[in-house]
């Protein structure tokens, strides 16, 4: 026996048709979606964090070590050279030889000049030519040796006469004696080890 809706209820029943079955599908499409919060269902579990692990070491800054007392040290202590050659050539070339090396140099023209630069300045080593005007390269040795300021200043002689060079080996203290065209290496090597002998004067 088929059912009679109330003439009240008919109006409504068309709309309920179609508002249930929208209903129903909205749902199923949002559930699948994943958004449960609108109708009430868990949320998802969220991750637990895992336990933390050792703690992170942060990295410590190491203080700069000091550079050891050494070769700057030494450098540092060195004191100047002094050329003296009456001729710009060679005083050139020695400036450069000695500078390539890593020393200070000052240069004077002839022995007067030197006396005055060793009045004002403590060299470490003296390298002189012998044939100068004014005052040549044996009256400034004798004068460095008589002197109680530069007595201790090593000396090195460099000539280009044989006859000068022979004179040589008639004075005492010098530290060496070269023969021009000097071997640039045996140079260095001789200034080197004689720039350690004169320390600077202290304070």
């Amino acid at each position: 026996m088929p059912f009679d809706l109330p003439e009240t209820l008919q109006p409504f029943l068309l709309p309920l048709l179609i508002v249930v079955p929208l209903a129903i599908l909205i749902i199923i499409i949002t559930v699948r979606r994943g958004d449960y919060r609108d109708f009430g269902a868990p949320p998802p579990p969220t991750p637990r964090p895992l336990p933390p692990g050792p703690a992170a070491t942060a990295p410590v800054a190491t203080p700069a070590v000091p550079a050891a007392p050494g070769a700057s040290d030494a450098a540092q202590e060195r004191l100047p050279l002094l050329v003296v050659d009456d001729s710009a050539v060679v005083r050139a070339k020695l400036l450069k030889l000695f500078s390539d090396a890593g020393h200070e140099v000052v240069a004077a023209r002839d022995g007067v000049e030197a006396m005055e630069l060793l009045g004002q300045t403590r060299f470490g080593v003296l390298i002189t030519d012998l044939e100068m005007p004014n005052m040549d390269g044996f009256e400034l040795i004798k004068a460095v040796q008589g002197a109680m300021a530069t007595e201790d200043l090593p000396m090195i002689a460099i000539t280009g006469h044989e006859e000068l060079h022979a004179r040589l080996h008639q004075i005492q203290g010098l530290y060496g004696m070269f023969h021009k065209p000097w071997n640039d290496r045996e140079l260095i090597k001789r200034v080197e080890a004689l720039s350690h002998l004169r320390k600077p004067v202290g304070p």
